[in-house]
């Protein structure tokens, strides 16, 4: 019997029960002090109960279904011996949602899953339709930029499809690059030779190296030079043949910078450039080379363009939070300022 407050028109809650025959990965799978489930109800607006191990999810039918994906997607990470984050819930979050109602799924029209990288260490999988499209264009172009605000994994997958590539053997070696533009503090102070000057800005890409590789492995490619680490300025007259070639923060380069980098690409090379506009540290009035070789490639054969926006950072949730609301900003003051200039076009 329907309840008389209850709306016809509204479909029934579902009620789905799953039970993971290891308890041990069942409780990682449902986090420490029950993290995960509470991630999953908060994103999918369904409500998890766990007991042992066993889950119950209650609420929209679609929703419940979409728990479900992600639970068995995870659980069965955590059988193959990965652990999980609460990144990864997250990423697994994202990718069922994006492939929209599972009851109403065409596998003839939509990817079943989002595209990966294979490393000896372990794979690395996109997260957001963004990076599974900046994985897919990696691997089809030879020129790729990712376009788009700090934490989207821009940076770091890039340097994991460098990997890839030397792993392989379809490389000789990575060449990572970097402006080295002084954010307010000057360069000549910092002690030390030009390397030891240059590192602190080459951080992030010492950490991607020793994420996705193990530490021995990285240090004696440092050495022998299959992995080579260089500020921008010092790519000039080179020809970079059978390289994986990577520079990020591009959106410090100039004009001339971008078109002396882009021309060093050999034969068998793949450059891939990463970059977030909205944090250009160049004096004023100076052009970001990165926004304007975007806009001159766009469309130009063997070259990828992605896009990046807050919604595909991967960091914490607060994080997106902080990038939306500058761009917000970005997008209130663009628009005062195109006010301006129709009230002076109208006086």
């Amino acid at each position: 019997m329907t309840a008389p407050w209850a709306d016809p028109d509204e479909p029934p809650p579902a009620h789905v029960v799953l039970a993971f025959d290891d308890n041990r990965l069942a409780t990682q799978l449902f986090g420490h002090y029950g993290r995960n489930l509470a991630l999953i109800e908060r994103k999918l607006g369904v409500k998890a109960d766990s007991r042992g191990n066993h889950v119950t999810l209650e609420g929209a039918r679609d929703a419940c279904e979409q728990a479900r994906a992600v639970l068995e997607h995870l659980y069965e990470a955590l059988r193959k011996g990965r652990d999980i984050s609460q990144g990864d819930v997250d990423g697994a979050i994202r990718e069922v949602t994006s492939q929209g109602s599972l009851f109403d799924f065409d596998p003839a029209e939509q990817r079943q899953s989002f595209d990966e990288i294979h490393l000896r260490r372990r794979p690395v999988r996109a997260r957001t339709a963004a990076q599974d499209a900046y994985i897919r264009a990696l691997k089809r172009h030879t020129l790729v930029f990712g376009n788009g605000p700090a934490g989207t994994g821009k940076t770091w997958l890039a340097v994991a499809y460098a990997v890839h590539l030397l792993e392989r053997r379809m490389v000789d070696k990575i060449i990572l690059s970097r402006p080295a533009v002084e954010a307010g503090e000057r360069l000549g102070f910092l002690p030390g030779d030009m390397k030891e000057k240059v590192d602190p800005y080459l951080r992030p890409i010492y950490d991607a190296l020793y994420d996705l590789m193990d530490r021995p492995f990285v240090e004696r490619a440092l050495q022998s030079g299959e992995i080579e680490i260089a500020p921008l300025a010092f790519m000039r007259g080179r020809t970079l043949s059978n390289a994986a070639v990577i520079l990020d923060e591009a959106q410090n380069a100039t004009s001339m910078q971008m078109k002396m980098f882009l021309t060093r690409l050999g034969e068998n090379s793949h450059m891939i450039v990463t970059g977030d506009p909205s944090q250009t540290d160049l004096p004023g009035g100076q052009v970001s080379g990165l926004a304007e070789a975007v806009r001159l490639l766009e469309g130009v054969e063997g070259v990828g363009i992605c896009h990046f926006k807050a919604e595909d950072v991967v960091r914490h949730e607060l994080v997106q939070r902080i990038v939306s609301a500058y761009e917000r900003l970005d997008a209130a003051k663009i628009e005062a300022a195109s006010a301006r200039l129709a009230g002076k076009a109208g006086s």
